[in-house]
């Protein structure tokens, strides 16, 4: 095989002579010649290969040619390349592929030497003997085009041609911009002239074709010779043979009609053209070109894969949610527009803190618990505390866009703002929240409350004032799930059994400001619609809608010991290039003490040993602390629960709210009525049990809360106090507590009411 051609020397830019005389450039020669030549020859030169209107017609003279030539700006400029973007788990593996323009830039040392011949020979053979202009090959085109009668042959040098594709690069997807760049015209044939000259005169010729092959198309999505290689044939540019190379290398004049998956004759007519072309340059031998003719297309297609919908199994709604942490994060850029252009420009490596283990044990469990065809559908998001990781997020329907499959792209794990809906109600989920805030402000952890099986919503304090009830016949009232519970009962056995009313009486002994305040810390600061957090009584039964991922790390808070961190997907981003991209770090602080946490930790902990969460314990018997919820109507399921490494977070409903899960039949399992314990409690124990196989058994710190005196005999005399209480006032509440100043203000209204906080 004949060498390549040696590079062309570079040519000086505008030097001084050594007699102090200005040398001129190319391109001032350039304009001198145009004026000297006049329209009739740059016309000549310009219209060969292209069919265009009269000269006359366009109103040019000489004059004015040469003028419009003087006009055009010189300090043409490359915009940097559109690239794929990759998405990685947290152990490497790629998530998925995103991309304006499935192109990967390759330098000169990374392309087959033998691409860039077959290139060359095709599209301009004298590329290393001529300048931006090669009259030669003028002259030829105007005499074949003659003798034709057509404009078949063009003269247009690869420079000139890359030239071209800069313009449709810069235009983007803006159709408008694109056509404009695309159009034959003689104004726009000189400006591309004169920034030809210019390139020559800064870029060396192995310069030019290097990043011509870097953006030019070949069809199928692919743009640059990389891409290429790997659609057609599922291999590395530098890894192509003679028939390979020449094959793509022949595409480039009209992807379209050598398109080898549509027109493979076509195709290898045209691979034949570029392998006698080859031959003809002595890039080969007369048996390499023979071998090569004879040689089958031998293609390996691999379809585009672009986008978080080629995501590996349940990825999909992760790969979603990074794209909006980039569109939406000031990490990434200062404005919207700066963080779309990051996003559309590409070339990232971004690696994220989805580990494939644990996303596999979710997806696993929302599948196989919930079938795609079910009227509802599960959601898990799975935390690290203390460091704010997403860990995994997954959900029974498929991401996709096919609703006959079942498939959405709405991700229910998120608020709306990141690719989510507008979020569930948590139901009984809550109350523990309500507990940190109490435990904080300093109540006794054997609080006792009479807790009667319904009564009305007391008057509470606000941050700004005072909530009262209707004092209408009306009023807003709660109810335990059973018309058997009734108190009095101690916070923990309340927490166990999720009695409503205890919850409700300690909610007004402590006010709804120390509690909006702690939800507040533990990141709840609206609600998933991206609507304000309302400071109502409702919201100790969960009447507000949140997302999976936003109670995850409220439980994750527990976890980590009162410890709080933003949530964070991305480890790190690099460029193509190696260089590092600042990502958004999670920010902690200590939303509540420690020692709040470890009592928050022991109550839940009696939820799964003794509570409505029982039922739930892991094969290898670690210590487990959650909380089961369930809302009005049974709409919506949960059970969020964690060990001190691991917190998950488990919804079960309809994805638009609307379904009533009672005589109902999910995952092929029939359901009078679903709770948290028997729908979302089984889902989130098949995700743990997979997760944490083979993890250390952590335990929590915990506080030590006496189990409460038995209750009062109801044959009993009449008027006995009960414990904790107060005989002169059945609803006073016993072990008082006092709270911090200034947390009393008041504002009254909101949504009250409802039954909610199920078990």
């Amino acid at each position: 095989m004949a060498p390549q051609r040696p590079m062309a020397p570079q040519r000086p830019g505008n030097p001084e002579s050594p007699d102090g005389e200005r040398r001129s450039s190319p391109l001032d020669k350039a304009g001198l010649g145009v004026k000297f030549l006049g329209v009739s020859v740059l016309a000549g030169v310009l219209l060969a290969g292209m069919a265009l209107p009269a000269v006359g017609a366009l109103g040019l003279t000489a004059k004015n040619t040469a003028e419009s030539f003087d006009d055009i700006p010189d300090d043409f400029k490359a915009p940097p390349l559109t690239q794929a973007t990759q998405i990685f788990d947290a152990k490497g593996g790629l998530i998925a592929k995103v991309y304006e323009r499935d192109r990967t830039v390759l330098t000169a040392e990374q392309m087959a030497p033998i691409m860039r011949q077959a290139q060359v020979d095709i599209e301009d053979a004298r590329f290393y003997e001529h300048g931006a202009v090669d009259l030669k090959g003028v002259l030829r085109a105007v005499s074949k085009n003659a003798e034709s009668g057509t404009t078949a042959q063009g003269a247009s040098t690869l420079t000139q041609q890359y030239v071209k594709n800069v313009n449709v690069e810069k235009a983007g997807d803006d159709v408008a911009a694109v056509q404009e760049a695309q159009r034959k015209t003689l104004g726009r044939k000189i400006q591309e002239l004169k920034y030809a000259i210019k390139l020559e005169e800064d870029l060396t010729k192995d310069q030019i074709l290097t990043n011509y092959l870097n953006i030019t198309f070949y069809g199928h999505q692919a743009y640059g010779v990389e891409a290429a290689s790997q659609r057609y044939f599922s291999k590395s540019n530098k890894d192509l043979t003679v028939p390979e190379a020449a094959t793509l290398a022949g595409m480039v004049q009209n992807p379209s009609a050598f398109d080898p998956i549509r027109f493979p004759e076509a195709t290898v007519k045209r691979r034949n053209v570029v392998i006698d072309k080859m031959l003809e340059n002595k890039h080969i031998t007369a048996d390499q070109a023979k071998d090569a003719k004879a040689a089958p297309l031998g293609l390996a297609y691999k379809d585009p894969q672009n986008g978080c919908i080629t995501a590996n199994t349940g990825m999909g709604f992760f790969c979603d949610y990074v794209r909006h942490v980039v569109k939406q994060d000031p990490a990434f850029g200062k404005t919207a527009a700066d963080r779309k252009k990051l996003w559309d420009q590409g070339g990232l490596n971004i690696y994220t803190t989805l580990d494939p283990d644990k996303q596999a044990a979710a997806q696993n469990a929302v599948t196989k618990k919930v079938k795609v065809t079910d009227t509802v559908s599960a959601a898990a998001t799975m935390m690290e505390p203390g460091t704010g990781k997403i860990l995994a997020m997954a959900q029974t329907r498929p991401y996709g866009l096919d609703p006959n499959k079942n498939q959405t792209v709405v991700n229910l794990n998120v608020d709306a703002a990141m690719g989510g809906g507008n979020g569930f109600q948590t139901g009984s989920t809550f109350k523990p929240i309500l507990v940190a805030a109490a435990v904080e402000a300093g109540m006794s952890l054997t609080q006792a409350f009479p807790s009667e099986n319904k009564i009305d919503y007391p008057t509470m304090s606000t941050c700004e004032g005072t909530w009262k009830n209707s004092t209408r016949s009306d009023k807003a009232t709660v109810q335990n799930e059973s018309t058997s519970e009734v108190g009095p009962y101690e916070l923990k056995e309340a927490m166990a059994k999720s009695i409503n009313t205890y919850f409700v009486e300690l909610e007004a002994q402590v006010g709804l400001c120390p509690i909006k305040q702690m939800a507040n810390k533990l990141g709840i600061t609206s609600k998933a619609s991206g609507a304000a957090f309302e400071e109502v009584p409702s919201m100790v039964l969960g009447a507000q809608e949140m997302s999976p991922l936003t109670m995850a790390n409220a439980y994750a808070t527990f976890a980590a010991r009162g410890k709080y961190c933003t949530p964070v997907a991305i480890n790190k981003i690099t460029t193509v290039d190696g260089k590092n991209v600042p990502v958004p770090t999670s920010t902690c602080s200590q939303a509540m003490s420690e020692s709040t946490a470890d009592a928050v930790n022991t109550v839940l902990l009696g939820v799964t040993e003794k509570g409505t969460g029982s039922a739930l314990g892991l094969d290898d018997g670690r210590q487990i602390a959650g909380k089961t919820g369930t809302t009005d109507k049974k709409k919506a399921a949960w059970f969020n629960g964690y060990t001190p490494q691991l917190a998950t977070a488990v919804w079960l409903g309809g994805p638009a709210g609307g379904v009533e899960m009672n005589n109902i039949t999910i995952g092929g399992h029939y359901y009078a009525t679903v709770h948290g314990a028997d729908g979302p409690g089984p889902i989130w124990q098949m995700a743990m049990n997979q997760a944490l196989n083979g993890a250390p058994s952590n335990t929590f710190q915990t506080v030590n809360i006496p189990d409460p005196a038995p209750k009062p005999d109801p044959n009993a005399t009449a008027g006995a106090t009960p414990p904790n209480g107060d005989a002169a006032n059945p609803g006073a509440i016993g072990g008082g507590f006092t709270l911090p100043p200034g947390l009393i203000g008041g504002n009254p209204g909101g949504n009250n009411g409802g039954r909610g906080g199920g078990h």
